[in-house]
């Protein structure tokens, strides 16, 4: 049976994939054009394809009153980097079974996959019952006892309870309603399920318009979205990716089943070859979809290129971030291995909490006020702008409060005097301002500096790295060194001319490649060249989120006395 490529898009399931499609009815656009955009345009009729895979590829958006699309209004296209912070319209829609959410919504391992809903009616588990309108978290699909279930909790009494709801459960679920606030693309990725639109509130309106902007001045925020797919997909006679949009005028049929699925390409992706064991290391592949740019390593992996892939691991790097105060401030992964040197640069304290974290054994915090503070205690400090003072440690000390005596933690300083040095308390709740006095002139290598030294920690290049073409670090102003972060990495090179091997990261390389059945000439990787890679704002903000899931936030700094 044939349907509009659209129709099968969404009746599709992620998990079903890969599928063989045939066209039914072709599209040829005149001249001699094949691609548009970087899409498909053109598929004869009878023509065989495998889906690999599809995403949203941009929104269709139009201004929503009363939860529905207004009739007076346009619709506009959104790319996925519009800007604006959106909230999610719980959609007032049911679902009839626990099958059709799973199917529907996007489940997974992040923050954004955990979806809630609730429940019309009681549900009667073997150990507890889930009250109707009560908040169900689905955290992951998979398979127990040969029947599929989705991983659930319940939190009661700050309790979490856990449980599983098999796909075939019938009922009435409603989505909750949701107070997070997310950017476009994450909305596109995880937020719009399939088949439905999805109406979304900007979160701030008064700051949006102006001329460029698509919709009216006097926009209330609210848009219905729909989406556009693209569709990744191998065609027989071809080595690279094609990408076709949804929206296409094509009618494809699904003959999977009868179809030697094998006879196409596997593409991989660098995940897929990451996941591989160890032993299947060195692999020589064929680049079917490669990212952009000129520099090395990327100029090596464009389509059609073959590299070698040496091996995978894990490796540490320095996540750092240009000091500057504007918003173009660009982000970078320094690897261990940088040969350049940097010179400290004074860090900035907003509190005196901040002075006792900076403190180290190793040398002693010599800072100077930027900002006043007026003591409510005659036992403590009052510290006036152009005050210095040498860090000492953090102890109680007793203040009357309301005519009694009560302990407050401190921080123990020396105000260094024009010939003397004065012992002095200040509060660690004091709201203030200082700037680090840097004595130590040496000159350190970025293993150094992670060895010695706490995180985050400022420097500024003083020795550029000779064997980088281009090192981008010593152009900037000041860089402050965030945290150590370890990320995963594939060493390739070049399989016409292996002289020298590079990293490149799993996770933030957008690449597909193919296996071939050859050799490795050489087993041992060529010399290992340095690369600083720039990460974007979004790679930056995620790198902190994932690597922060994992740390505990420091305590907060106690309140001041009321």
């Amino acid at each position: 049976m044939a349907f509009s490529l659209e129709k099968f898009i969404h009746s599709l399931d992620l998990r079903a994939l890969p599928r063989v499609l045939q066209i039914q009815s072709g599209i040829y656009c005149q001249g001699s054009v094949y691609e548009m955009f970087g899409n498909e345009c053109s598929l004869s009729t009878g023509e065989v394809i495998k889906v690999i895979g599809f995403k949203i590829n941009k929104l269709i958006a139009s201004i929503c009153e009363n939860n529905e699309s207004s009739q007076f209004s346009a619709k506009v296209e959104l790319p996925l980097n519009f800007p604006g912070l959106y909230k999610v319209v719980a959609d007032k829609t049911p679902y009839v079974s626990i099958e059709e959410i799973a199917r529907k919504v996007s489940i997974g391992p992040t923050r954004f996959g955990h979806p809630c809903f609730y429940s019309a009616v009681d549900i009667k588990l073997a150990n507890f019952t889930i009250k109707h309108g009560e908040q169900i978290t689905f955290n992951s699909v998979e398979e127990v006892n040969g029947t599929m279930v989705v991983n659930c909790v319940v939190v009661r009494n700050n309790q979490s309870h856990s449980f599983a709801l098999p796909l075939s459960r019938e009922g009435e679920f409603y989505e909750c309603e949701d107070d997070q606030i997310y950017t476009l693309k994450e909305i596109a990725e995880w937020k719009i399920p399939k088949c439905r639109n999805r109406i979304v509130k900007l979160s701030n309106t008064l700051h949006m318009w102006d001329s460029s902007s698509p919709f009216p001045e006097n926009f209330n925020g609210c848009l219905i979205l729909k989406p556009v797919y693209e569709v990744q997909a191998v065609m027989k006679f071809r080595k690279d990716i094609v990408h076709i949009l949804s929206d296409l005028d094509v009618e494809v049929k699904d003959i999977t089943d009868c179809y030697d699925i094998g006879s196409f390409l596997q593409p991989l992706s660098l995940e897929d070859i990451f996941e591989r064991t160890s032993k299947e290391f060195p692999m020589v592949v064929e680049i079917m979809e490669g990212p952009s740019g000129s520099q090395k390593p990327y100029n090596l992996l464009s389509t059609g290129k073959e590299i070698v892939i040496y091996k995978k691991y894990q490796a540490p790097r320095v996540l750092a971030s240009e000091m500057r105060s504007d918003s173009s401030k660009r982000h970078f992964l320094i690897p261990m291995s940088y040969k350049g040197k940097f010179k400290r640069r004074p860090r900035e304290f907003p509190t005196a909490y901040d002075l006792q974290i900076a403190r180290s054994e190793k040398e002693q915090l010599h800072v100077v006020a930027t900002k006043a503070f007026v003591s409510l205690h005659k036992e403590l400090f009052s510290v006036s702008v152009g005050d210095q003072f040498l860090v000492q440690q953090c102890q109680t000390s007793e203040v009357l409060y309301e005519g009694r005596k009560k302990l407050i933690d401190v921080l123990a300083c020396e105000q260094i005097l024009s010939d003397s040095y004065k012992k002095v308390l200040l509060p660690m709740y004091m709201e203030g301002g200082f700037v680090e006095v840097i004595h130590d002139k040496k000159q350190y290598h970025l293993s150094e500096i992670c060895k010695e030294f706490h995180l985050p920690f400022n420097v500024k290049v003083s020795v550029r790295d000779l064997s980088i073409e281009e090192d981008v670090l010593a152009a900037a102003p000041g860089l402050q060194f965030e945290e150590e972060i370890t990320d995963s990495y594939l060493l390739i090179s070049s399989a016409s001319s292996p002289e020298e091997s590079w990293e490149i990261p799993v996770y933030r390389l957008n690449m597909l490649v193919h296996l071939l059945s050859k050799d490795v000439q050489t087993v041992v990787p060529p010399v290992t060249r340095t690369t600083v890679e720039e990460v974007s704002k979004e790679e930056y903000y995620m790198l902190r989120r994932y690597e922060n899931l994992t740390l505990h936030p420091p305590p907060r700094p106690p309140k001041k006395p009321t």
